[in-house]
């Protein structure tokens, strides 16, 4: 009985050597990703210390974005993220003008390049429609705050010299007279994001858009007729969010 007993395990002690070398006929992924081209191809001369993969496997879903932000900034995005813990940021294509993804700030280096002067941080995306790819070119945009009830102005209408930022504010007409005349204004810009920025100004103020080189201050200008944003006068106006 015993006798019969110990052939049974030993037939079992086989059955799972059997199952280990066949497993070892198999190569396993140890993440779900996509395979890349395969790097070895049948014929191809292989030794058994070389360092050729036979594919490569990269992870897409959760996928990390790295990106570099200037050392200026880290004193507005630390505070922030220890705060919230995950900001949210948007993944823009290379021209920065469609999104693709979005996902959360993850975490920050530890040191800046001091060659560039920039602190690199690490996001995470769901990627779940595998828009981004391993080693992509994106513009990330990381929202650290939102400032409520703003003035922004486009920053084509924001004109610079050596002392400060200004605008051409349009003045009421003088006692008698009919057109209206500019006036330069200086202005303290704040947080920009994208093509605006935040300035100190009333927003029912009325700015010139263009014509920038005609102008100075007392110079009569006339409206054109209104056809849309840009074409002849700008308006300073409120922004709930940047």
């Amino acid at each position: 009985m015993q006798e019969d007993q110990g052939t049974v395990e030993l037939d079992q002690a086989n059955l799972s050597n059997a199952v280990v070398n066949l497993d070892y006929c198999h190569i396993t992924s140890p993440i779900d990703g996509r395979v890349g081209l395969r790097l070895i191809d049948p014929g191809n001369i292989v030794q058994a210390n070389g360092t050729t993969p036979l594919v490569i496997v990269a992870q897409l879903q959760p996928i990390t974005v790295e990106f570099a932000v200037a050392e200026d900034d880290i004193p507005k995005i630390l505070p922030e993220f220890r705060k919230q813990k995950k900001l949210p940021m948007d993944i823009y294509d290379r021209e920065d003008q469609t999104k693709i993804a979005t996902g959360t700030l993850e975490t920050l280096d530890n040191e800046i390049n001091a060659s560039a002067g920039t602190l690199k941080l690490r996001g995470v995306c769901s990627n779940e429609d595998e828009s981004l790819f391993p080693n992509q070119f994106v513009n990330v945009h990381l929202l650290v705050n939102t400032l409520q009830s703003i003035t922004v102005l486009p920053n084509s209408v924001i004109q610079r010299n050596s002392d400060s930022a200004y605008v051409y504010l349009l003045k009421p007409p003088a006692t008698g007279q009919t057109n209206q005349t500019v006036e330069m204004h200086t202005v303290n810009v704040g947080a920009t994001d994208g093509t605006v920025s935040q300035v100190d100004l009333d927003p029912e103020a009325v700015v010139a858009a263009d014509n920038f080189n005609r102008l100075s201050d007392g110079t009569a200008v006339t409206l054109r007729p209104s056809g849309g944003q840009g074409q002849g006068q700008g308006r300073g106006h409120k922004n709930d969010s940047q």
